[in-house]
C-alpha cells in the first residue's frame, strides 16, 4: 500500500491528516496499524474517532509477545469489550501471558469487560480511600488533591471506573470532609506579593523538585502520579523468556526500582538532558528506588575528560546523586564475551561489507527491496575466527564488523542485522589500548541495562523503533529483560540543540565557548544564572506524553521570571546613567535610607544605602522634549525617587560643547508646598563613605540568539539565522552598595565561590547575576572586577510607552 493510500486508511478511523502522515512515516507502526484496522474488520468502512483513537493505542502499544492475538484484542475493541486505553494496557499485558488459546471469561475479568460500578459503590469506595487518607487530607487540604486522585484511582475497586467520575465524586467529598477553599488554599493575588498558585508550587520546591519527606505522597510531583509514567509496571511485571531470569532479578533487587540516565559523554548536556534527568531520577525516587549515572562511553573518538566532568557537576547542579557512577567500558570483558555467545547461537556473524553496500542491500534511498548479505550465513566458526582477529588488530578500520542477525524483511528499520562491534584504533580514556574494537550502542546499551538490573529503561520517542531490537538482544542471549518506555523529548523553540551544530558556533567563533549564556546547554543555563529549581520545576510541570511538541521559549523565561520573582531581593542598578546635581541640598548632605531586599517580605531583610546631593538616575527616564503621555522626568516635571522622602524636579539641563548632556540640575521638594509624583524611579547617590555606587565593569544583555523559531528551517542553513544583536554590552553602569550584602549572603552558604548563584532584580530592568568573569575580593572591595549576565527580562506591561 503506498503512502497516499495509508494516509487515507489511518484517516478513516478519525486521525487527523497530519498526525495520518506521520504515521505512515513510520516504518513500524505504519504496517502495524494497518494490519490492526484490517483485523477490525473496518478498512472498507471506517469508524468513529473514538474506536480509532483505541485501535490506534493498540497499535501503538502492542509488544512482540503480544502480536499472535492482535486481531483478538482489535475485535473485542470493535464489540465495544474494551473501551479505554486502560483496558487495551490490560488485555495486551493478559494474551502476553495466556498462551495460544485465549479463554473469553477469563480475558474479560482481567481487563474489566462488563464490569459496571454503581454510583452508590463508587461513592463508597472513595468514602473508604478518604477515611485512610483523613489525617494527611485535613493537614496539606486542597494541596493534595491531585495526587489523591492518582492514588484513588489505582485503588481495586476503582480501577475500572470512568476517570471523569472518580475525580468528580472525589471532589465532592473532600469538601464534605473539610470544608470548600479558604485563605489557606488561596495563595494571595494582592498587586503588593503578586503571588498565584504557580509561585506557591515554585516556593515549595526543593532543589530536586521533591521534598525530603518520603511519606508524604504530596511531595512526588505530579509528573509520576498521572498520565504515562502512572501507568508503568511494578517490578516483577514484565515477561522474561525464562521466568528464572525474573526470579534472579528480584532476588538481587529486592523489588526495587532501577532507573538509570546514561549520557554519551560526547558534548554538553542542554536543557532536554534535563527532562531525561529529571525522568530518570525523579521515577526513582518517586518510587523509593534507585538510579545509575552511567556514561554510554562506547565512542572513543568522540569523548573527552572534561565531558565527563560536566555531565556530572549538571546533574548535581540540578540537585539529583546517582547510587552509583558507571561506564559501558566497565562492561567491556562481559560484552565481549556475549558477543561470542551470540555468535555460537547463530545470532551474529562477521560481515565484510562496505557501508555502501549495505545501504544499498537495506533499500537504498529509495526504499527498495531489502536483501542479505552475502556473509550472513557463513558458518559459525568462520565469523567466531573473524571476530578473533578483529580483536587482535589485523583487519584495517571498516573492514570487517560484526552484525545481528536480526530481520532483513521487517518494517522495522532497527531490525535489518545492526552492526554489533566494529573495529577503532583510538585508544579509550579509560581502558587506553586495550581494545581496538569497540561495541555500538545498539548492542551494548540493552546489555547493560540488564546487567544493572534496571527496572526502567526510560528513553525519548526517537528510540521507540529500537525497543524491539533491545528486547531481541536480551532474549537471543536469554538475560534478563528490562521494559524500555520512551516518551517526548523537550524542545524549544528559538534555539539548537544538536551538538554538531553547537560546536560549530563555538568552534567557528559565533559564541564563546558551550557555556555563552546565549545556549541553552546546562552550562550556558548555569552561567546565565538561571535557578535550577526553576529548571525542574519547569520539566515537572510539562510533564510526560508520548507525543512530540515544541515548546515556547517565552514559556520557559515565564517559569525562570516566576521563580525569581519570589525568591531574589532586589537592587537598584542604572544600566546607562545619567548625573542629578539636587541645587538646594547642601554639598555634604547625606541622609542613609533603610531599604528593604524585598518590599513587604521581611524574611529578606533590609540594608542601608546612602542619599546625598548627586545622584545618578538612568537616561531612559529622562527626556528634553516632554509630552503629556511621559511621566518620568523632564525640564519642570517631577518624579519621585524609589525609598527616597521627597521627590525632585528638573529645573535645568547642563550641556559640554558638543551639546551632550553633562549632567541635571534638580530641585529637592522638601519644602512647604510638597509636590507629589505617580512615577517612582530607580537612582544610586554618590557618598565616599558608603563608597558608593559601585561601578560595573559590564552588564551583559541576552537576547535570543536566532531571529525565528526554527533556526534550521532557514533556506540557507541555521548561521543565516543569527540575531546581530543577540549580545548588548552596558559598560558605564552603576549598582547600589546593597549588592555588597547579597554577595557576602550567598558565598557564606557555599565553600565554592558561585558567581551564578548571586541573583537579584534590578528594580525596572530584569533580574541578573554575576558572571564567572569576574573578580571578587571580599576584603578589598576596590579590587572588584563586576560584570552581570541578563537572566531573564520583567514581565512587559503592553500598556507601557
Amino acid at each position: 500500500m503506498s503512502d497516499n493510500d495509508l494516509i487515507i486508511l489511518f484517516q478513516s478511523i478519525g486521525l487527523s491528516e497530519q498526525r495520518a502522515k506521520d504515521t505512515a512515516k513510520n516504518k513500524k507502526l505504519a504496517p502495524t496499524l494497518q494490519t490492526t484496522i484490517v483485523e477490525a474488520g473496518v478498512n472498507e468502512t471506517g469508524c468513529d474517532k473514538s474506536v480509532g483513537a483505541l485501535l490506534y493505542t493498540l497499535a501503538s502499544t502492542i509488544t512482540k509477545d503480544a502480536n499472535s492475538h492482535l486481531s483478538y484484542i482489535a475485535r473485542a475493541i470493535i464489540d465495544k469489550r474494551l473501551k479505554s486505553a486502560d483496558q487495551i494496557a490490560a488485555a495486551i499485558k493478559y494474551v502476553e501471558n495466556a498462551g495460544e488459546e485465549l479463554v473469553d471469561t477469563e480475558f474479560d475479568n482481567a481487563c474489566g469487560v462488563g464490569i459496571v460500578i454503581t454510583p452508590e459503590q463508587i461513592t463508597s469506595a472513595i468514602s473508604t480511600f478518604l477515611e485512610s487518607k483523613k489525617d494527611l487530607l485535613v493537614k496539606d487540604r486542597y494541596k493534595l488533591l491531585g495526587s489523591l486522585l492518582a492514588q484513588a484511582r489505582q485503588t481495586p475497586e476503582l480501577r475500572w471506573v470512568n476517570g471523569a467520575d472518580v475525580k468528580e465524586e472525589l471532589e465532592k467529598q473532600v469538601v464534605a470532609l473539610i470544608g470548600p477553599k479558604d485563605e489557606r488554599d488561596m495563595p494571595k493575588k494582592n498587586k503588593d506579593t503578586k503571588n498565584d498558585q504557580k509561585k506557591a508550587e515554585i516556593n515549595a520546591m526543593k532543589v530536586s523538585g521533591f521534598s525530603s519527606n518520603k511519606s508524604n505522597q504530596n511531595s512526588i510531583p505530579n509528573m509520576f502520579l498521572e498520565g504515562e509514567l502512572a501507568k508503568l509496571h511494578k517490578p516483577g511485571g514484565n515477561k522474561q523468556i525464562k521466568p528464572e531470569l525474573m526470579e534472579q532479578h528480584l532476588k538481587e533487587t529486592g523489588g526495587k526500582v532501577f532507573t538509570r540516565f546514561p549520557p554519551e559523554p560526547n558534548g554538553f548536556l542542554h536543557i532536554g538532558h534535563a527532562k531525561a534527568i529529571n525522568v530518570n531520577f525523579g521515577y526513582a525516587k518517586a518510587h523509593n528506588g534507585l538510579c545509575y549515572l552511567r556514561y554510554d562511553d562506547t565512542n572513543p573518538e568522540a569523548e573527552e575528560e572534561h565531558y565527563f566532568t560536566s555531565i556530572k557537576e549538571a546533574v548535581e547542579w540540578l540537585g539529583f546523586s546517582p547510587w552509583k557512577i558507571t561506564y559501558s567500558s566497565d562492561y567491556f570483558d562481559k560484552l565481549y564475551e556475549l558477543a561470542i555467545e551470540l555468535i555460537k547461537r547463530d545470532k551474529a556473524y562477521a560481515c565484510s561489507c562496505t557501508p555502501e553496500e549495505m545501504h544499498e542491500m537495506r533499500g537504498g534511498d529509495d526504499g527498495g527491496e531489502r536483501k542479505e548479505c552475502a556473509h550472513r550465513n557463513r558458518p559459525i566458526e568462520e565469523s567466531l575466527i573473524e571476530f578473533k582477529r578483529m580483536k587482535e588488530g589485523r583487519y584495517k578500520e571498516g573492514e570487517v564488523i560484526i552484525r545481528m542477525k536480526m530481520d532483513m524483511q521487517s518494517g522495522n528499520p532497527q531490525f535489518w542485522d545492526l552492526v554489533a562491534y566494529r573495529v577503532l584504533y583510538t585508544p579509550h580514556h579509560r581502558t587506553g589500548d586495550k581494545w581496538c574494537i569497540y561495541p555500538t550502542y545498539d548492542y551494548t546499551h540493552c546489555l547493560c541495562d540488564s546487567f544493572e538490573n534496571i527496572t526502567h529503561s526510560l528513553c525519548t520517542l526517537e528510540f521507540r523503533m529500537s525497543r524491539e531490537s533491545y528486547y531481541w538482544l536480551c532474549d537471543a542471549l536469554e538475560v534478563y529483560k528490562p521494559v524500555q518506555f520512551e516518551y517526548n523529548r523537550l524542545n524549544i523553540n528559538n534555539t539548537i540543540m544538536s551538538k554538531r551544530k553547537i560546536a560549530k558556533l563555538v568552534n567557528e567563533g559565533y559564541v564563546k565557548g558551550w557555556d555563552d549564556p546565549r545556549l541553552y546547554t546546562l552550562p550556558a543555563l548555569r552561567r546565565r544564572g538561571v535557578p535550577p529549581e526553576a529548571i525542574n520545576g519547569f520539566v515537572q510541570d510539562l510533564g510526560v506524553t508520548t507525543s512530540n511538541s515544541t515548546i515556547q521559549v517565552t514559556r520557559f523565561d515565564k517559569y525562570v521570571r516566576d521563580y525569581l520573582d519570589f525568591h531574589v531581593p532586589r537592587l537598584m542598578v542604572i544600566v546607562d546613567p545619567i548625573k542629578v546635581v539636587i541645587e538646594n541640598l547642601p554639598d555634604d548632605y547625606l541622609e542613609e535610607l533603610t531599604v528593604p531586599f524585598k518590599p513587604k517580605d521581611p524574611s529578606m531583610d533590609d540594608h542601608v544605602v546612602p542619599f546625598s546631593k548627586i545622584v545618578y538616575i538612568d537616561k531612559s527616564d529622562f527626556r528634553e522634549q516632554d509630552s503629556p503621555d511621559y511621566f518620568r522626568l523632564a525640564v519642570g516635571k517631577t518624579v519621585g525617587l524609589l525609598y527616597v522622602k521627597h521627590c525632585i524636579t528638573c529645573t535645568d539641563v547642563k550641556k559640554d560643547s558638543e551639546g551632550n548632556i553633562e549632567y541635571l540640575i534638580c530641585r529637592y521638594e522638601n519644602g512647604p508646598d510638597i509636590k507629589k509624583s505617580k512615577t517612582y524611579i530607580q537612582w544610586v547617590s554618590e557618598s565616599t563613605k558608603h563608597q558608593s555606587p559601585i561601578r560595573l565593569n559590564e552588564i551583559r544583555i541576552y537576547n535570543n540568539f536566532f531571529m525565528s523559531e526554527n533556526p534550521s528551517a532557514h533556506p540557507e542553513g541555521f548561521l543565516k539565522d543569527i540575531n546581530p544583536n543577540s549580545l548588548e554590552i552596558a559598560t558605564n553602569s552603576l549598582i547600589e552598595i546593597g549588592l555588597h550584602r547579597i554577595i557576602s549572603k550567598v558565598f557564606e552558604k557555599s565553600e565554592k565561590k558561585e558567581f551564578e548563584a548571586v541573583r537579584f532584580q534590578a528594580i525596572r530592568v530584569g533580574y541578573f547575576c554575576i558572571d564567572k568573569d569576574s573578580f571578587i575580593d571580599e576584603n578589598n572591595e576596590t579590587k572588584n572586577k563586576l560584570i552581570l549576565n541578563k537572566i531573564v527580562s520583567l514581565k512587559e506591561d503592553p500598556k507601557k510607552n
